[in-house]
């Protein structure tokens, strides 16, 4: 019996203004639920910036904002956001919502990205990490999500061991993995190398965990290529679904199980 899951996923221009950024996740909230959604992805720290250093009140007013109006709309979200929790310590994190607005949790970051020194510096020492898990999205379908750099380790900023963070989910039962991406730009040479090396991992790994990607960089600024693609990838390598390379765009399309 085929299962389906309409997907869409937001190639965002992220700002450090969270209400510049509420304003674009509404809107793509809107064209999402036009062509029938059920789940939408935005990229890592699209509602706080991609930063430790937010205003904790302004983005926690702009969660319930946003969370309400995707429920309103009836579509799910996988929102990439920087957040400080209840436990008082800051989490960079993709946060599941079912379209009924249910919470099912968050993935943390956990491949945060530094140096390669003996004592790294960088996001390392500013989020925490909790333990991988996956999220049952109805009876018949598991879920995971991931990070930017939890996917494709790359070797210039992973101070810590590349575990395999796409095969450990597999493991654990997960049939698609929405993964939110801040990926750094560059109009040079290795603004190619990078895009390579990005969408090598994406699909090598999706092949590898057999496995369903959704994924979605940053489009900021919108003149220059994103770092990664924002495309869907099957479980057999292949692109599916791709947006252009520069700029703002949605894409939605419907994965068959």
């Amino acid at each position: 019996m085929s299962r389906e899951l309409r997907v869409a996923a937001f190639q965002m221009s992220v700002s450090l203004d969270v209400a510049e950024n509420v304003a674009k996740l509404k809107a793509a909230i809107d064209k999402a639920a036009e062509d029938g959604a059920e789940i939408l992805l935005s990229p890592e720290g699209s509602l706080s910036g991609y930063t430790h250093e937010f205003d904790a009140a302004d983005v926690e007013e702009a969660l319930a904002t946003i969370t309400d109006y995707a429920k309103e709309k009836g579509i799910g979200l996988a929102l990439g956001t920087c957040f400080i929790e209840t436990d008082g310590l800051c989490y960079n994190q993709l946060r599941f919502y079912k379209p009924d607005g249910e919470y099912l949790g968050f993935h943390s970051k956990t491949l945060c990205c530094g140096t390669m020194e003996k004592e790294p510096q960088g996001e390392v020492q500013h989020y925490a990490v909790k333990p991988l898990e996956v999220f049952q999205w109805r009876d018949d379908l598991c879920i995971g999500g991931l990070i930017s750099n939890d996917l494709w380790a790359n070797p210039v900023g992973t101070p810590m061991p590349d575990t395999h963070l796409t095969h450990q989910l597999s493991e654990m039962g997960a049939e698609i993995i929405f993964h939110a991406v801040n990926g750094g730009r560059s109009d040079g040479e290795w603004a190619e190398v990078n895009w390579q090396f990005h969408e090598s991992n994406l699909r090598l790994r999706a092949k590898s965990g057999k496995l369903w990607v959704l994924t979605a960089d940053n489009a900021n600024p919108v003149t220059l290529p994103c770092s990664a693609p924002t495309a869907l990838i099957d479980p057999s390598g292949n692109i599916v679904c791709q947006a252009e390379k520069s700029g703002e765009h949605l894409i939605v399309d419907t994965v068959n199980f």
